[in-house]
């Protein structure tokens, strides 16, 4: 069984910063490639960033290219996505996910597994 469970969401001004993490309990991310989307009230879930199995490769949309990181730690069975000069439009829950199949991935249907989401609000 897969749980994803994020964490590290909150309130947060523009221009500041934030570090989501993603963790699975019960079982080991080695051998799988992980992503980060959001979706804000009102508005579809929405790509965020992928990081490949090996962590070699990495993807970012265009809306967050250059501000937010994303990263992996696979003996601690967590992915993170470092969030900086953060925008009142990068407000929305965040949630993980994990595909079984595909070396990195860009879209909702490649990914299997997904936790629940954690909120981020950025203010002005």
């Amino acid at each position: 069984q897969v749980q994803l469970v994020e964490s590290g969401g909150g309130l947060v001004q523009a221009g500041g910063s934030l570090r989501l993490s993603c963790e699975d309990s019960g079982r080991t991310f080695s051998k799988y490639a992980m992503g980060w989307f959001r979706q804000a009230p009102g508005k579809e879930r929405e790509f965020v960033a992928a990081i490949s199995r090996s962590g070699a490769s990495t993807s970012f949309a265009d809306s967050v290219k250059g501000r937010f990181t994303i990263s992996r730690d696979n003996a601690k069975n967590m992915v993170f996505l470092q969030m900086n000069s953060l925008k009142p439009e990068d407000t929305a829950v965040y949630l993980c996910a994990l595909t079984k199949y595909r070396n990195i991935a860009v879209t909702q249907r490649e990914y299997d597994y997904w936790g629940q989401g954690t909120q981020v609000t950025v203010s002005s």
